[in-house]
């Protein structure tokens, strides 16, 4: 192979060779001309001298060295073909006519340009998201390099507690948080065995309190190790990162870098904040740096935290009640990340690795009989962890195939309007051909008016897909937390245009292509000539449109699906009541409210919201109702004849009078209120679905369980309701007074109002200032709403997927009015002699619909087979609704229909009106 590989070298530096002589003559065109005229007039020069030299006169000399020498003109010709100088002159030559005669066609080439442009810019658009989603690396040097350091083991493992991210592939747990001292013994490993250049880790640690100049302000953190700048080889562009000498005490350590967003937002881009004291979570950090502008961390590549801070911060900023997570060896909640040694294998590596990792497990944990220790795989760093692309690559990628379906429409719709310019050019391509056009000449012609359409449809597609850019992820943010996506168009997404705009033209020229390499320049120039060839456009024609039709009903049903989707799912009972429902955060700072100091805080803020006019109730919650979280305890049923076996259902702590206030009806018992203190006995309530499974249908007020080594008795029984999506049936629950139940931290507050619940937001963050001012209110938002962020990617669909379908509609009905019109016009002369010979209208009216309804039936039939088999690839994003919904197929059919109906009405009735007279005088 290596021989075949320098021919493939050889060939492409030849290609390219001649790319650049030909690029070098066609710019230098002017230059060349006169270089030949100069050296023709050489050569006609020196023939002459010799001649007079042999004794002919000066005038018989120039004569007879012209005629020796030929055309000269010839010779320009041959010199600039040589040079591809000829190629660049048909070239233009094409261009023009083809711009006349788009330009004599405004109607169609406007049609055309619109419905290309449409399907490159959804295309565009789509492929922005797609590319910065899934395909955009960090923005540190040599990202290519990275690798992110993932574990894997059977399910049955060592690993209990795990903060982030775990998958579940096969019989393998899989999963890229480690345990801080893990991390430590990594470190020690790769300093002794040298299988990296770095090892950094990092750790998002979600929302924290910011206060600049007493201005109070929520934003993201990422906590990360001392080696973390140097190993992703960032620099800031102010100041300095963090180095070890700041993450190397625990407790120490209190300096912050800044995003450069952050800066110019909060010290409006002053170049004196190195060395400015923050307070975050109400502890004064001194900023050291500001990043740069295009660095969003080691996340993603689109997510920037706002701020950066040392590991050995943690216990003082985030403080864990079981005491420091740079000492517990359970919690596993860090990433690390890696750049080999050049020279190391990965398989070397990962053994390293593992067996650093096992040895510090093993150290740390008594394995049950069973439990498997954890193995180290290294995968591509180079765009972060990026848990967005786990979560959103189906979705993103369905998206691009209906946007790619819809360009593909288009293109058969435009190949459909040219094949009948083609066959109303017969004559043109005729004379062509009469007078010495090669056959390819005119196919060039043909593909060059295709492509200038296709690059003026790209064009505006790419001015459409920028002026869309950001409806996505709109589509996918929620009110009061937009997505972190810009929707940036670079020259990535322009090359994608470009290519995209460039396979389109091809493929909607193919066909007005073929059909010119078929003419005949002898018949081509009789009146009757067309009678074969347009019956064969007829059904090629035809064969697009049923092409169209299949893939018309195709998006169509899959819109059907998607809009049935979004209609269930809104008409599922949550369990409670969601009007006049306010709902937001607060997160007070763990290291100024403690867990003691925080329980009275929580209780003085329900009451000072209560008090605020037009506020009915007022709960908290630990756990958001319908907000895609969850918090999963295991437990232990007591009285039980046979103890039950551990189990895990789903937790949330809550406020007083929480059901009340949520409208969520109490079975038995009582739901948990102000008796329910520190000191008084522990309680809980738990829903209907946990009763009948554990107790069947005893009554099972006074009953205990066993959660986190504590015993609860059960006081109350609540109605089953959602817990975190509306697609899950309702499963078992349990709630926990704020006062009983450990590990307190920020609550969701739920206020129910009499009036509008929005208005009532400024008067609530009033009451709550009064308290502390720099509690802010953390995502304000109805319940309504936080049901709807909840449904945004089932609504995004519904609406894209409906969008796309009704183009698919659109240029459907085009197309069959297209053929339909065209195939009345050519059959003009036939339609009259029906006429003559006895045919009513109401006949030639039945005749031209039943041939648009039989290509239709087939395009259905065709389109809902398609569907039948493609849609089972989406069955796990519907819901209520199966795939083969027979109720959507056959709506979707008869939508077709009517689209058929409607567009192959006009051109039958315009047959059935034809004049015999009239029809036949011109045969």
């Amino acid at each position: 192979m290596p021989g075949a590989d320098l021919s493939v070298r050889g060939w492409a530096r030849r290609l390219c060779s001649q790319a650049t002589s030909w690029l070098c003559a066609v710019v230098g065109r002017g230059r060349l001309e006169q270089e030949m005229d100069e050296e023709l007039a050489f050569h006609l020069e020196c023939r002459m001298e010799d001649l007079i030299a042999r004794g002919m006169v000066p005038e018989a000399a120039a004569r007879q060295a012209r005629i020796e020498f030929g055309g000269v003109t010839m010779h320009k010709e041959e010199m600039r073909a040589s040079l591809g100088l000829r190629l660049w002159d048909d070239l233009r030559a094409d261009i023009r006519y083809a711009w006349r005669m788009l330009a004599k066609s405004p109607v169609f080439t406007a049609i055309a340009i619109a419905s290309l442009a449409l399907g490159i810019g959804a295309n565009t658009a789509i492929f922005t998201l797609a590319k910065e989603m899934l395909l955009d690396q960090l923005h540190v040097p040599h990202p290519q390099e990275l690798r992110l350091l993932w574990w894997t083991a059977p399910h049955d493992n060592v690993v209990h507690s795990i903060w982030g991210n775990l998958n579940k592939e096969g019989d393998r747990t899989a999963s890229t948080s480690f345990t801080y001292p893990v991390y430590r013994e990594l470190e020690e490993q790769n300093r002794k065995q040298g299988v990296f250049d770095q090892l950094f880790a990092f750790k998002g640690i979600g929302e924290v309190t910011t206060t600049v100049d007493g201005q109070a302000q929520v934003v993201q953190a990422e906590m990360v190790s001392g080696s973390y700048y140097s190993g992703l080889g960032v620099k800031p562009e102010l100041g300095r990162g963090i180095a070890p000498a700041d993450d190397a005490v625990e407790g120490s350590g209190a300096v912050v870098v800044i995003s450069d967003g952050f800066w110019r937002h909060a010290f409006a881009a002053s170049p004196a904040v190195v060395g400015k004291v923050i307070a975050i979570n109400s502890k004064p950090f001194t900023v050291i740096g500001v990043n740069p502008p295009e660095f969003t961390g080691a996340k993603s590549a689109h997510q920037s935290p706002q701020v950066f801070v040392p590991f050995s911060i943690q216990p003082v900023l985030i403080p864990h009640d079981k005491g420091s997570l740079l000492e517990d060896p359970i919690r596993w909640w860090m990433q690390v990340m890696a750049r080999p040694k050049a020279g190391v294998t990965q398989a070397r590596a990962e053994s390293v690795m593992s067996a650093a990792l096992v040895a510090s497990v093993a150290g740390a944990h008594t394995a049950k009989p069973g439990e498997k220790m954890p193995q180290v795989l290294l995968r591509d760093g180079s765009r972060g962890e990026n848990e967005a692309a786990q979560q959103y690559k189906q979705p993103v990628m369905v998206l691009m195939a209906v946007s790619g379906l819809v360009l593909l429409l288009a293109c058969a719709n435009l190949a459909n309007l040219l094949l009948a310019r083609a066959s109303a050019r017969e004559r043109e391509m005729a004379v062509r051909l009469a007078l010495g056009a090669g056959r390819l000449r005119v196919v060039r012609q043909v593909l060059t008016e295709s492509l200038m359409l296709a690059f003026a449809g790209g064009a505006a597609g790419f001015a459409l897909g920028w002026a869309c850019r950001d409806v996505i992820p709109k589509l996918m943010s929620d009110p009061w937390d937009p997505a972190q996506l810009s929707g940036r168009l670079d020259w990535g997404v322009l090359a994608f245009t470009a290519g995209l705009s460039l396979v389109t033209g091809l493929l909607f020229g193919v066909a007005p292509a073929w059909k010119a390499t078929r003419a005949q320049a002898s018949s081509g120039l009789k009146d009757n000539a067309a009678t074969v060839t347009r019956r064969r456009t007829g059904y090629a024609g035809k064969g697009i449109v049923v092409f169209q039709v299949a893939l018309s009903t195709l998006l169509v049903v899959g819109a059907g699906l998607f809009l049935r989707t979004i209609g269930n799912l809104n008409h599922v009972d949550p369990g409670f009541r969601v009007d006049h429902l306010l709902l937001f955060d607060i997160d007070p700072p763990v290291a100024q409210y403690p867990e003691e100091k925080a329980v009275l805080l929580h209780g003085e803020i329900a009451r000072r919201l209560a008090a605020v006019p037009g506020v009915e109730s007022v709960s908290a919650s630990s756990m958001t109702l319908i907000a895609d979280g969850r918090t999963m305890y295991s437990w232990e049923a007591l009285d039980q004849p046979v103890t039950q076996p551990k189990d895990a259902g789903l937790l949330n702590v809550v406020g007083e009078h929480f059901f009340s206030t949520m409208g969520m009806p109490m079975i038995a018992g009582r739901e948990i209120g102000p008796q329910d203190t520190q000191t008084s006995e522990k309680v809980t309530v738990v829903n209907q679905r946990m009763a009948r499974e554990v107790w069947g249908k005893a009554n099972v007020l006074g009953r205990h369980l066993k959660v986190d080594n504590k015993v609860y008795t059960i006081v109350g029984v609540v109605k089953d309701a959602a817990y975190d999506s509306l697609r899950k049936e309702p499963e078992a629950q349990f709630f926990f007074s704020y006062r009983q139940f450990p590990d307190l931290e920020g609550m969701t507050y739920e206020v129910r109002t009499h009036g509008n619940a929005a208005s009532l937001a400024p008067q609530l963050q009033k009451a709550v200032a009064g308290i502390d001012p720099n509690l802010p209110l953390n995502a304000v938002r109805t319940q309504q709403q936080q049901i709807d962020a909840t449904l945004g990617d089932e609504r995004m669909f519904a609406m894209l997927t409906a969008g796309f379908g009704l183009l698919a509609l659109v240029l459907a009905s085009i197309g069959i009015y297209g053929v339909m019109a065209y195939t009345v016009a050519r059959r003009t002369q036939e339609i009259g002699i029906r006429v003559a010979l006895g045919a009513r209208s109401e006949q030639i009216l039945s005749m031209i619909l039943g041939e648009t309804w039989r290509m239709t039936a087939l395009g259905v039939l065709a389109g809902l087979g398609a569907a039948f088999g493609l849609t089972r690839l989406v069955k796990e994003m519907l819901y209520g609704v199966k795939s083969y919904d027979p109720v959507t197929l056959a709506g979707s059919a008869a939508l077709l229909g009517l689209v058929a109906l409607v567009a192959g009405f006009t051109p039958a009735r315009r047959a059935s009106r034809v004049d015999p007279m009239t029809a036949l005088r011109h045969e």
